[in-house]
Parts: structure tokens; sequence; C-alpha cells
């Protein structure tokens, strides 16, 4: 890490901020945040302790099921020095109708900080402009900032830089696109969406992002074609056809996505050193062949790893004294 690096991460002050989606962040921002995560990664791997959140406790909504999800947080808060605690639906009286407000009250009072993972995005926003304590989106129906977050570290580690490079996401125009999009616009990043008919990204959310991308001198392409989407790209990226609480239109949407698959003839248009990503779970022979996803330009794992590092980052930024 470099003295300029180094000197950012002491500057940017994020403490007491919601993290909701890319929109809310600068570009130095994130990148500090970024920056952040690879300085705790290193202490990590180095076995030097870093526990600025000693003593705090963050709470765990889950209305969606997880893995990386809540593993990264629980395991990330643990090594900050905090405390995680898992708050199911069925845990907590939101799930029995107490009003969003009311929970986002009680809780403000009890812990430092908010994780949730919803449906419905506006579950993520009433709860921060409520909570008096940093609320963060684990995912919701319209946005998924923490996983992209974890991408942009990883293709920041292996590639050296995001701005500049095109990113070529391929599949549903969901959550994921939505975040990727905004993202890699603030980076400077050019990104290109491939969706069949019917599936393309909030019309409001591709807006925004040109909007953002005029501003940092890069394109936001939407397009029906694979290939287009593909074409000299530095990073490709899929995600499942059917998301969840849409598993009963997996059959429908295999028809849909069928020409979708991001396979190595698909490759063949991208740049000979791409990186694939996903943000997993992945479905072998789906969206992905298993060719390109256990393939040498797969960096799924690395991607899945740094969950827990870019989230130590955010909490660690927002939490700490």
């Amino acid at each position: 890490m470099t003295a300029q690096q180094t000197e950012k991460i002491q500057k940017i002050d994020l403490r007491g901020r919601d993290f909701i989606e890319f929109t809310d962040y600068t570009a130095e921002e994130i990148r500090y945040l970024l920056d952040l995560a690879i300085e705790i990664k290193g202490k990590q791997k180095s076995g030097v302790p870093f526990q600025p959140l000693k003593g705090k406790t963050i709470g765990l909504i889950f209305e969606k099921s997880s893995t990386r999800t809540r593993v990264s947080f629980e395991v990330g808060m643990f090594q900050l020095g905090g405390h995680a605690l898992f708050l199911s639906k069925n845990d907590i009286q939101l799930g029995r109708g107490e009003t969003t407000h009311d929970t986002a009250k009680v809780l403000s009072r009890y812990l430092d900080g908010i994780m949730i993972r919803t449906f419905g995005h506006h579950n993520v926003t009433e709860l921060a402009e409520h909570a008096d304590v940093p609320v963060i989106n684990g995912l919701s129906d319209a946005a998924h900032p923490c996983q992209v977050l974890a991408d942009f570290q990883t293709v920041l580690e292996h590639k050296g830089k995001l701005a500049g490079l095109k990113m070529a996401y391929i599949g549903d125009g969901n959550n994921m696109a939505h975040s990727l999009m905004l993202g890699a616009a603030k980076m400077g990043m050019h990104v290109a969406v491939a969706t069949p008919e019917g599936y393309e990204p909030d019309s409001a959310v591709v807006e925004q992002a040109r909007i953002i991308a005029q501003e940092s001198g890069s394109e936001v392409t939407v397009t029906y074609s694979a290939q287009e989407a593909a074409k000299d790209a530095d990073i490709v990226y899929t995600d499942v056809w059917a998301s969840m609480g849409f598993e009963e239109e997996q059959k429908i949407r295999e028809q849909a996505f069928a020409a979708y698959q991001v396979d190595e003839e698909l490759m063949k248009g991208a740049k000979p050193d791409y990186m694939f990503l996903h943000c997993l779970p992945a479905h072998r022979g789906e969206e992905v062949s298993a060719g390109v996803i256990d393939g040498p330009n797969s960096l799924i794992f690395d991607q899945a790893e740094n969950r827990l590092h870019a989230q130590k980052a955010l909490m660690a930024a927002l939490m700490s004294e």
C-alpha cells in the first residue's frame, strides 16, 4: 500500500453514515473503503490484530437466507473485536407487525449498527430513516452494494485499477445489475449489461447510472446481445437466472435466458486475460458453464472471501470511534 493510500485512509471520515447504495458515496469515499479493505485483509493475513470495534455490537436482520452475508458479517465483527447478533424475521417483533419505525428506535438504543438483508428496498430506507445508528444494506430486491464492494476489491487486487476497465454483466437485470451499474459508473468503469427482453434493469437506475457515468467519463450500455456486452470485456459477471423470490419462474426463465449462458464460446470475445466473477450461489450448466466458472480466469472464491474484508472495512469505517 502506498503512502498516498495510507494518507487517504487516515483522512476520510465516514463514521455514523448509512450504506444503502453507491449513489450515497463519492468515488473517493468508495476508493477509501476499498483501500481500507485491502489494508485490513493484509493485517488479517499477517496475523496483526485490528479491533477498532471492541465492545461494539451490530444487529443482523435477515428476512432472506444467506451463506456469505451472514458468515462474513458475523466473523468480520468478531475479528474487529465486536459482537454480531443474528436476528431472523421470526426472532423479532418486526415479523409480527411492529412498525419499522419502532423497531429502528428500539434497536438503536441497544446496538451500534444494523445490517438488514430483505426483500423490499423500502425496508432498508425506512429503517435507515428512523435508526440513530448506521444501517447497512446487506441486500434488497433493488440493490446489493456489499457484494459489489467485494467485487471491486477483487478487481483492484488483480487488475490494479478500476477506471477505464470494461465490465460485462450478462443475465437478469436484477439487484446485482443495478449496484454494478451504479458502482462502476462512480468509479469510471465502463459497464455493459446484457439481458433478454423483458428482464432489463430498472430504467430509472439505468438513467441514474448514465448521468453518473457522464461525470466520471465512462459508459453504461444496456443490450439484448450477450456477444456485444462481452466483447473486449476485462471482467465478465453473471448471476443466477432466478434470484431468491423468483424460484417459481425457474422453468420460464430457463427458456428466456437460454442464449445468455456465459460459456467458452462467449468468452472468446472477451479479452484474453478477462476475470470471471459470480456473486454465488452458482448453477453450473445454467447461467455459466463449468469450464468458465472452474477455469483459470475465474476468481469467484477470491471474490467470496473479499466479502469478509470489504464488510470489515465498512463496519470499521461506519461504526468506530
